[in-house]
């Protein structure tokens, strides 16, 4: 059977004084819904923060309480809330378990191995790290553990592959990849006359502006030759008849 954590909670009252005066007293609020009533706790924020994390991620919490609604309760911590900046737990949801009846939880997919197309120059390339599943509470695994090492250049490994134990019923749909071991893209550097001639071109771009500067500069002073004949022509002494 799934080991249960005992985990401390308190009844609360509801509004924004209240919630905002469990923080700084370094409480979480928190509600219950599920298989019973919806219950507003408190948790200490101590604790949210050390069972927040992927390790605990599908454990079953068991409650202790005054309140005799929620006291024995088994629950999952379905969501953490956290502030933005300080990153410190403002709400947190749990739900309550029937443990007769079975709950969809995502559970990580854990890689056993190293895939031979490494040897071939490939690299692995993880797509989904979890998985939908659907069991009774007490049989949800910490993981489903799937050996890759015998994957090589071009090989995926999908949820059709995987091996899960007896009453447990997978979800996520059949196609779905988990991880492929990829071909590495070459990298073709250019060769150094190449560079070199790329790095050229740009400048004989800008001599061509020039030269069709100077050719402009042509033209503009043949009028300026023509007009000055013109004007010497007048100043000829007239001849004597």
């Amino acid at each position: 059977m799934k080991q249960r954590i005992d985990l401390n909670v308190e009844p609360r009252t509801t509004g924004k004084s209240v919630s905002r005066a469990l923080r700084n007293d370094r409480k979480v609020p928190g509600v219950i819904y599920g298989a019973l009533e919806n219950a507003n706790v408190s948790i200490y924020e101590g604790d949210i923060l050390r069972y927040n994390v992927r390790s605990y991620e599908n454990a079953l919490f068991n409650l202790k309480s005054t309140d005799k609604k929620t006291d024995g309760k088994v629950v999952l911590i379905k969501e953490v809330i956290v502030h933005p900046v300080t990153r410190r737990p403002q709400h947190v949801d749990f739900f309550a378990l029937d443990l007769t009846k079975a709950v969809r939880v995502f559970v990580e997919v854990k890689l056993e191995g190293k895939p031979l197309g490494l040897a071939e120059g490939g690299l692995l390339n993880v797509v989904n790290r979890q998985i939908e599943i659907e069991c009774l509470p007490t049989d949800i695994p910490d993981n489903i553990s799937a050996d890759i090492s015998a994957m090589g250049l071009g090989d995926a490994l999908h949820v059709y592959d995987l091996k899960v134990p007896a009453g447990l019923k997978i979800i996520s749909g059949t196609e779905l990849t988990i991880a492929v071991v990829n071909a590495q893209e070459e990298e073709t550097a250019k060769p150094a006359t190449e560079a070199a001639a790329a790095g050229a071109a740009p400048a004989a771009g800008a001599a061509a502006p020039a030269a069709a500067k100077d050719a402009k500069a042509a033209p503009a002073k043949a009028p300026a030759a023509g007009a000055k004949d013109a004007k010497a022509a007048p100043k000829a002494p007239a001849a004597k008849k």
